[in-house]
């Protein structure tokens, strides 16, 4: 894939107008690439030194582990979203990360960071703009622990990942190819994934979504919306802001 078809391409653009410069830095970043199979991880919390990645194909989670072994999932990654950037900045990464599928990914350096960032200041704010942007989606997500229902959480969720997946052309208005299991938006939503079952039925039945054979479809996307009282502001890809 050319770079400026890339996911992260794709991504970035919503932020800032991307110059040549700034896409032969992109093109540096994405010399190593590799594949991983679903259940491998990543990123280990707690390891030092580890490297971060750009996640050209699939979906990956972070997430952190309790001491009596349930996991809490931060966050699910898509095509277009760096993983573990953090383990390249701090002393000890803090969450790990697993494929969710099989995965095509491009491994980071912290010296092709810094290195970037030194040759492509325009980047480097592309690049600021998405980690403020990861920052303000964890805030959505604990207010919905902490405040929506089970439903409101639900259908919050997925039309995040639909906004999300339409910025870099794997989704559209009507649904989006989905992955993830019952027990994956368990450890997400803070449920049960019997309750995970009860609420997608319910959201079913209400003509609202329909989360069937990997695929979510939109069947009343403005009921959706009302429902998880929707607003794309937080995800802030209007378009470019730097031209």
């Amino acid at each position: 894939m050319l770079i400026h078809e890339s996911p992260l391409t794709r991504k970035l653009s919503a932020f800032v107008a991307l110059s040549g410069d700034d896409l032969e830095t992109l093109a540096r970043f994405h010399q190593r690439r590799r594949t991983f199979q679903a259940g491998h991880e990543l990123i280990h919390e707690g390891g030092k030194h580890q490297s971060a990645f750009i996640l050209a194909e699939g979906w990956a989670c972070s997430y952190k582990m309790l001491p009596d072994g349930e996991r809490q999932i931060v966050d699910f990654q898509v095509p277009g979203d760096f993983l573990g950037l953090r383990s390249v900045l701090f002393r000890a990464t803090d969450h790990s990360v697993e494929a969710v599928t099989r995965i095509e990914a491009s491994e980071v350096l912290a010296s092709d960071i810094f290195d970037g960032f030194a040759t492509a200041p325009r980047l480097a704010t592309a690049i600021l703009w998405a980690a403020s942007r990861d920052e303000a989606m964890v805030v959505e997500h604990l207010v919905s622990i902490g405040r929506r229902s089970a439903d409101e959480r639900m259908a919050h969720l997925l039309l995040e990942l639909g906004a999300r997946l339409m910025l870099v052309g794997t989704g559209d208005k009507t649904g989006f190819d989905c992955p993830l299991t019952q027990y994956h938006l368990a450890d997400a939503l803070g449920l049960s994934a019997v309750h995970v079952n009860r609420v997608l039925r319910h959201l079913r039945e209400e003509g609202l979504v329909t989360f069937q054979k990997g695929r979510v479809d939109f069947n009343d996307l403005p009921g959706l919306t009302r429902l998880a009282d929707f607003d794309l502001d937080y995800l802030d890809q209007d378009g470019p802001l730097l031209r």
